[in-house]
């Protein structure tokens, strides 16, 4: 199968995901144990239902949405498309890709990163004391809401710490199989790191992807996936009627520095193998 140079969002749906695997998350916080901290550690994931409850979730919804539409906030706004072309609140939303940065911006997203039971689970699986690494709300919008494809977070500078991240993914939505659940490649973390390219975004060449080990994993709101920083995971394009809405925090150990630039072009560039894509 050829996926050197695809472009057309079905295809690349149709080629880059598969849709007949899914994970079934654990029921919730009271189910979570050693073991699945061990499972954690040999899979590169565990998925959490009611890890936020309604109401907090629902804050969660209000806060990002609030923070979209106040035009002076200090949070970080990523559009696709140019804001003078945005006519109406409708069309604003449709373009907003991501928010950042906004957790001393609106006390219920600091309440949502600092939430005592995402820092027990997060504490357990990094064995000690963590420090939040980044704050974001990822937003898939119905209609052709763009893809993410496959890639290790901590080949983004910002979590290129030399101790592996855990990264947080909660739905706000209903996150399923037609509006783009998460995706990921068990046990791909054993990997390490590997070389990233800027092809639709900063990502793990198409053909390097062993997509035959795709498991989706579908979540409800308030459920969340806890992931290890070099797990390859990706989410495809929303052609649904529906939203998709979810947080996305990242956690490393305490102590954990930055990798030195020299490290962090051998792990995730090929500056220093000269692979091709």
């Amino acid at each position: 199968m050829d996926r050197t140079k695809l472009q057309n969002p079905e295809e690349i749906n149709r080629q880059m995901y598969r849709f007949d695997r899914c994970y079934t998350p654990l029921s919730s916080l009271n189910d979570f144990t050693e073991e699945h901290v061990k499972a954690y550690r040999e899979q590169g994931f565990i998925a959490i239902d009611q890890v936020l409850q309604k109401g907090e979730v629902e804050a969660s919804v209000s806060a990002i949405m609030e923070v979209m539409f106040d035009l002076e906030t200090k949070a970080k706004i990523q559009f696709t498309k140019p804001q003078h072309e945005l006519t109406s609140d409708v069309e604003r939303e449709l373009a907003v890709r991501k928010v950042s940065e906004f957790v001393d911006v609106h006390t219920a997203l600091h309440a949502a990163a600092y939430h005592p039971s995402i820092l027990s689970v997060v504490e357990r699986l990094l064995g000690g004391p963590v420090k939040l690494a980044q704050d974001q709300a990822l937003l898939k919008p119905p209609y052709g809401g763009g893809e993410k494809p496959w890639h290790q977070d901590m080949a983004y500078g910002n979590l290129s710490y030399e101790k592996a991240v855990v990264g947080v993914w909660i739905a706000l939505d209903n996150a399923g199989l037609g509006n783009g659940c998460m995706h990921v490649i068990p046990q791909s973390h054993r990997d390490g790191g590997v070389p990233h390219y800027a092809v639709r975004d900063w990502q793990i060449c198409d053909r390097y992807v062993p997509v035959e080990e795709d498991v989706a994993i579908p979540l409800n709101p308030g459920g969340a996936l806890f992931f290890h920083g070099l797990l390859y995971h990706g989410t495809p394009f929303n052609f649904s009627t529906h939203r998709r809405r979810a947080l996305q925090f990242h956690y490393a150990p305490s102590e954990a520095q930055k990798m030195s630039p020299g490290e962090y072009k051998r792990m995730f560039t090929n500056e220093l193998t000269n692979a091709e894509c």
